[in-house]
C-alpha cells in the first residue's frame, strides 16, 4: 500500500514539472479586463502617433539613356566621338547618380541644408519655399548647427532673430567647398536681437542675410524657424533616399526615379535637379574629347599665327628695302613646287610631333582623359583612333568609379588591364606610324633639296624674296587648315547633345502620399496590446510560486483537502460567534462535519475521552490562529466542552480576542510556576476555555518535549470533549512536529495568493514517511471564480465549498458604490 502511494505522489510531482496550459488560459480569462486595458492603452498611444506624423508623399520621374554617338559623325568627318553603344551604359548612370559628389552637387544646389520651419499643431513643420523670405549665407563664416534659430517679423521691414542656448559652445559649419566645422561660444540663455530686410547678419553663430521673397506679404508677430543640418548627413539621406529602377522589362534604358518625404516642393526640386545635373555631367564627360582637341589645336594655332605675323613682317620689310623684282615663271613654278613639298613636310613634321608628345604622355602620365583627337593633327590612322578612343573611354570610366569604389578593388584593376594592353598596342602603332612618317620625310627633304638646287642660280635676292614667299604661304596655309579644324571641332562639340534626357519630369500633380500608414499603426497597436500583456502574464505565470487554487494544492500534494474558507473582513478572529449565519461560519461548521471522519475509526474505549485537533501552517499568516478560534468555537456552540490551548510560544496571538492578557499561561504552568487550573481562562462563549501561551521563554521546544506535556493532554483528554492546539508553523520550527503524536487529527492552513508553493514540500515528506497522519488541508481565503478551479464547487469530502455556494442561506451585506469601484479595480 505504501508502494501505491509512492507511485501517486511521484506522478503528482512529474505532473507540477510540466507546463500547465489549461491554468495559464485561466489565468489569462481571469486577467481578461488587464489585456484589455492594455489593448486599450496601445491603440490610444498609436492614435497619438498617428496624429503626430505628417504626410509622407512619394514622387517620381523618368529619364531616357541614349546611345553615345553624334548625329554630325560621318565618314568624313575629322573627330571622332563614337565610344561604343548604350550597353553597360545604364549600370554607369545608375552608380553616378548613387555616388556621394553627385549628391553633394545637387544637395548644394538647392540648399537642401537649410529647413524653413513653421510651428505646427504637434511639431515644427518644414514649408520650404513656402516662406515669405529666404536667406542669404556668407559661406565664408559658419552656420549654427542643428539648432532652431527663431524669425519673428515685427513689420514690413524688420525682424527679431532668437535662440535659446542651453550650454556655452554651439558647433558651426561652413557651407563652402570645404564644408568645415567648428565650434562658437556663446551665452547661455535666451539671445534676442533685431534686424532689417537685407542687413548682413554677423554673429558668432549666425553669418547670413534675409531677404523676402517676392509677391509675399509678411504678416507682424508671424515666427518662422531655420535650421541649419550636417552637410554630410544630408547629402548621406538623400543619397540612400533616391531608389532607381528600369522602367519596365522591355525599355530597360530607361530609368524611374523615385524619393519619399514629407515636402512634395523638395521631392519634385530634387528629382528634377539630380537629372538635370546628371546630363549636364554627361554631356561634359561626352564633350571631353573635343574640348582636349579643341585645347590642342588652339596651342598649335598660337604658335602657327605667331609665325606668321613674324613671316609676313619680314615680307613687308624685305619689300620696303628691295625693288620688286620679276622671277621667271619657270622658276616661279619650282618655287611653287618647293613650297607644296614644304607644306607637305611641316603636316608630316606636325604628325611627328604630335605622335612624339602623344608617346611621352602615355609613358610618363596615368590619367588618360585629356588626350587630343588624333586628326587634329590629320592623323587618319585607323588602329591610333580606335586605340585612343578605347583609352580616353577607359579613363573617363575608371574616374567615374573613384566616386563609388575604394582604390585596390578588382573593377579598378580590371579597368587598369585594359588600359595597360590598349596603352601598349597604341605604343606599337605610333612607333610604327613614326617609321612610316620619318621616312616620307627623307624623301621630301631630298626632292626638297633638289628643287632647292635649281633654285640657286638665281640672284641671292630673288632666291631671298622666293624664300620669304614661300614661307608666308606655308604659314598661311596651315593657320588656314588649323582654323577649320577647330571650327569643326566647336561645332562637334555644340551640336552634341547629353545621352541622359527627361522623359516626365517630377511634379506635385496633389497626389503621391503614401503615408503615415495609420491602419498598419493601429493593427500593430492591437498586436503589442494583445501579446504585450499575454507575455506579461505568461512570465508572471512561470515565475509565480504563490498557490492561487485548490487544483494546484491537489497537484502539489495528496494530501486530502478538508473544506474552504473564504476571505471575510471583520474586526476581530470570533467569526463564528459574532456572525454565526455568515459564510465563513458556515465552512467551519462543515470542517467540523468532516473530522468526523477522522475521529470515527478510534477505538470505542477511546470515544469516551477527549479529541484533539492540532492546527499549525507552513509560515506566519496563514490564518492559523484564525482557524483555531474559530474552530473551538464552532465545536462549543455544538454543546462540546472544549479548551483551546495556544502553544505557539513563539508568537502568541489568541488572548486579544477574548479580552485576556498574556501574563499567566502554559509556559507558567510547565516551568511549575503556576497550576493548570490557575492558567485556564473562561470566556463568555459558552463551553469554552482558553490557555494563553503566556510569556515567552527562551527554551520553548524542550518545554513542548517534556513529559508535562503529555501529561497535560491525557488530563485534558479526561476533562474536555475538544481539545484544539494552536501550534507554531511547521515551516519555521519544529515545535508543531513534537506536537503531532497528541493529535488526533491536523489541520494544515495553506493561504491561497499568499502560501509559496514550495512549503508543501516539508509536509509531503512526513505525511510520505508516515511522521504525520491524519493530516488535511484547509484553504483559507478562498475566493470562488467562474474560470478557475472549474469542477470542484460542489463537494470535496463534506462541506467543500459549502460556505461558498450556500450564501443564499447566509448573511449578506450590500456593498457601497465606492466599494463596488474599489472591487472591479483590484479584480483588474
Amino acid at each position: 500500500m505504501a508502494y501505491n502511494e509512492f507511485d501517486d505522489i511521484e506522478g503528482l510531482e512529474s505532473n507540477h514539472v510540466a507546463f500547465d496550459f489549461k491554468g495559464f488560459l485561466f489565468k489569462v480569462i481571469n486577467l481578461w479586463k488587464f489585456v484589455l486595458l492594455c489593448i486599450g492603452a496601445a491603440l490610444i498611444i498609436a492614435y497619438l502617433i498617428n496624429v503626430r506624423k505628417q504626410d509622407v508623399y512619394k514622387l517620381d520621374s523618368l529619364i531616357s539613356i541614349e546611345n553615345d554617338q553624334n548625329p554630325f559623325f560621318t565618314a568624313n568627318t575629322s573627330i571622332s566621338f563614337n565610344w561604343g553603344g548604350v550597353s553597360g551604359k545604364v549600370g554607369k548612370v545608375i552608380t553616378t547618380l548613387k555616388t556621394r559628389s553627385h549628391n553633394e552637387k545637387v544637395v548644394d544646389s538647392l540648399q537642401f541644408y537649410i529647413d524653413y520651419l513653421v510651428e505646427g499643431k504637434y511639431n515644427k513643420v518644414d514649408i520650404y519655399k513656402k516662406a515669405p523670405f529666404f536667406v542669404e549665407l556668407d559661406n565664408t563664416q559658419g552656420q549654427i548647427l542643428g539648432k532652431d534659430v527663431g524669425i519673428r517679423f515685427l513689420n514690413q521691414t524688420e525682424f527679431e532673430v532668437f535662440v535659446n542656448f542651453e550650454g556655452s559652445k554651439v558647433p558651426l559649419q561652413q557651407y563652402d567647398e570645404t564644408k568645415t566645422k567648428r565650434s562658437a561660444n556663446v551665452t547661455p540663455g535666451l539671445f534676442s536681437q533685431k534686424f532689417k530686410i537685407g542687413e548682413q547678419i554677423s554673429l558668432p553663430f549666425l553669418n547670413l542675410t534675409v531677404h523676402k521673397r517676392n509677391n509675399k506679404n509678411i504678416k507682424s508677430g508671424s515666427e518662422f524657424f531655420i535650421r541649419f543640418r550636417d552637410f554630410d548627413n544630408i547629402v548621406y539621406f538623400y543619397k540612400r533616399g533616391v531608389k532607381i529602377s528600369p522602367f519596365s522589362a522591355s525599355s530597360s534604358s530607361v530609368l524611374k526615379l523615385s524619393l519619399i518625404g514629407k515636402n512634395k516642393d523638395k521631392i519634385v526640386d530634387y528629382l528634377n535637379a539630380t537629372s538635370k545635373i546628371l546630363s549636364a555631367f554627361e554631356l561634359e564627360r561626352k564633350n571631353l574629347y573635343a574640348t582636349n582637341t579643341i585645347k590642342f589645336i588652339d596651342s598649335s594655332l598660337a604658335a602657327v599665327n605667331s609665325d606668321l605675323k613674324d613671316v609676313t613682317n619680314e615680307m613687308n620689310s624685305f619689300r620696303k628695302n628691295n625693288k620688286v623684282f620679276n622671277i621667271d615663271e619657270e622658276m616661279s613654278q619650282v618655287s611653287s613646287k618647293l613650297r607644296g613639298y614644304e607644306l607637305q613636310k611641316e603636316e608630316e613634321q606636325s604628325k611627328l610631333n604630335y605622335l612624339n608628345t602623344l608617346e611621352k604622355y602615355l609613358r610618363t602620365k596615368t590619367n588618360y582623359t585629356n588626350i587630343a583627337a588624333p586628326t587634329s593633327v590629320g592623323i587618319n590612322e585607323g588602329n591610333i583612333l580606335n586605340s585612343v578612343s578605347k583609352i580616353t573611354s577607359l579613363a573617363i570610366e575608371r574616374k567615374n568609379l573613384e566616386y563609388t569604389t575604394k582604390e585596390g578593388s578588382s573593377l579598378f584593376k580590371d579597368i587598369d588591364r585594359q588600359i595597360d594592353a590598349e596603352r601598349n598596342v597604341l605604343l606599337e602603332t605610333i612607333d610604327a606610324t613614326k617609321r612610316t612618317i620619318s621616312e616620307q620625310m627623307s624623301d621630301l627633304t631630298k626632292t626638297i633639296y633638289g628643287l632647292s638646287a635649281k633654285l640657286s642660280g638665281l640672284p641671292e635676292d630673288q632666291q631671298q624674296y622666293l624664300k620669304i614667299q614661300r614661307k608666308l604661304n606655308i604659314s598661311q596655309e596651315a593657320y588656314d587648315v588649323y582654323l577649320a579644324k577647330r571650327g569643326e571641332a566647336a561645332i562637334v562639340r555644340a551640336a552634341n547633345i547629353s545621352d541622359i534626357t527627361v522623359i516626365d519630369e517630377a511634379k506635385d500633380i496633389g497626389s503621391g502620399k503614401i503615408g503615415p500608414n495609420t491602419s498598419l499603426n493601429y493593427m500593430m497597436a492591437l498586436m503589442v496590446g494583445f501579446f504585450a500583456p499575454m507575455l506579461l502574464i505568461f512570465i508572471i505565470y512561470l515565475l509565480d510560486s504563490t498557490i492561487h487554487g485548490s487544483d494546484e494544492v491537489e497537484q502539489l500534494s495528496s494530501i486530502p483537502i478538508l473544506g474552504l474558507i473564504g476571505k471575510y473582513k471583520y474586526h476581530n478572529n470570533l467569526v463564528v460567534f459574532e456572525k454565526p449565519k455568515s459564510a465563513v461560519a458556515e465552512s467551519f461548521r462543515a470542517i467540523r462535519s468532516s473530522l468526523q471522519f477522522f475521529y470515527k475509526n478510534k477505538l470505542k474505549s477511546d470515544d469516551e475521552k477527549g479529541k484533539t485537533i492540532l492546527i499549525t501552517s507552513s509560515v506566519s499568516g496563514e490564518g492559523k490562529t484564525f482557524c483555531s478560534i474559530n474552530m473551538a468555537t464552532v465545536y462549543a456552540l455544538s454543546g462540546k466542552k472544549t479548551i483551546l490551548l495556544g502553544l505557539d510560544l513563539r508568537k502568541p496571538k489568541i488572548f486579544d480576542d477574548f479580552g485576556l492578557t498574556n501574563e499567566q499561561g502554559v509556559v507558567n504552568y510547565f516551568i511549575g510556576d503556576s497550576t493548570f487550573d490557575a492558567v485556564v481562562n473562561t470566556t463568555h462563549i459558552d463551553n469554552l476555555s482558553v490557555v494563553t501561551s503566556g510569556p515567552i521563554p527562551p527554551n520553548p521546544s524542550e518545554l513542548l518535549m517534556s513529559d508535562k506535556m503529555g501529561e497535560l493532554i491525557g488530563r485534558l483528554r479526561q476533562e474536555y470533549d475538544m481539545i484544539v492546539l494552536d501550534t507554531p508553523p511547521l515551516g519555521l520550527v519544529t515545535d508543531a512536529l513534537e506536537l503531532v503524536q497528541y493529535a488526533d487529527a491536523s489541520i494544515f492552513m495553506v493561504r491561497l495568493d499568499y502560501t509559496k508553493k514550495g512549503m508543501l514540500q516539508l509536509i509531503n515528506a512526513k505525511y510520505r514517511a508516515g511522521e504525520v497522519k491524519n493530516i488535511s488541508f484547509v484553504l483559507n481565503f478562498y475566493k470562488h471564480k467562474s474560470n478557475h478551479n472549474y469542477g470542484y464547487g460542489y463537494g470535496y469530502g463534506y462541506g467543500y465549498g459549502y460556505g461558498v455556494y450556500g450564501n443564499a442561506y447566509h448573511e449578506d451585506t450590500k456593498k457601497s458604490l465606492f466599494k463596488k469601484v474599489k472591487a472591479f479595480i483590484k479584480s483588474i
